[in-house]
């Protein structure tokens, strides 16, 4: 790979990851290329881009912005996933899809331009859904609702109880 090479691949990594809401480094030793495909076929349904980095452009990519901290990990074989849309999408994914593969390993992340570690990428990745999290908090709101509503319509239903019993006893006298 020569010099215009390497700039354009810094260059292309600098920009995916300036755009990501969610990135996760990956340890990939020990699997077969069957393996990363099927893993790549699964982010891509979820609009998540998984890629194998080198790490020296990688350290030269995160050099000097934000995500400089992520030097650190980039070490061993490098699979970067990277998510513009969900930030926990691609933790979600790589941790459901390595349990039953102990040769793969997360190594850090980054999670709306923070650096979290592996054990807080799994923390992430076993919350609920967005979607799940804003419905169970559409229904704490309208719960206290729905008690003041049958709370109030507790009179209005005991006095046509009443009024139905009335009607049934003058029916059954004549």
């Amino acid at each position: 790979m020569d010099r215009e090479q390497k700039a354009t691949t810094i260059a292309a990594l600098k920009q995916k990851l300036s755009g990501a809401r969610g990135a996760v480094l990956t340890d990939y030793r020990g699997m077969s290329v069957a393996e990363i495909t099927e893993l790549r076929t699964l982010l891509r349904k979820s609009a998540v881009e998984y890629t194998v980095v080198k790490n020296t452009l990688a350290k030269l990519a995160v050099k000097d912005t934000a995500l400089a901290n992520l030097a650190a990990y980039l070490e061993g074989p490098t699979g970067l996933a990277i998510s513009r849309e969900d930030p926990v999408a691609p933790s979600r994914i790589l941790s459901s899809w390595g349990k039953n593969r102990p040769t793969f390993t997360v190594k850090a992340g980054v999670v709306e331009g923070q650096l979290v570690s592996a054990a807080e990428l799994q923390t992430l990745a076993e919350l609920p859904a967005r979607e799940v999290l804003v419905a169970r908090m559409a229904g704490a709101f309208q719960a206290p609702m729905q008690g003041l509503v049958s709370v109030l319509a507790g009179p209005a239903r005991a006095l046509a109880s009443v009024l139905d019993q009335v009607r049934a006893r003058k029916g059954q006298s004549q």
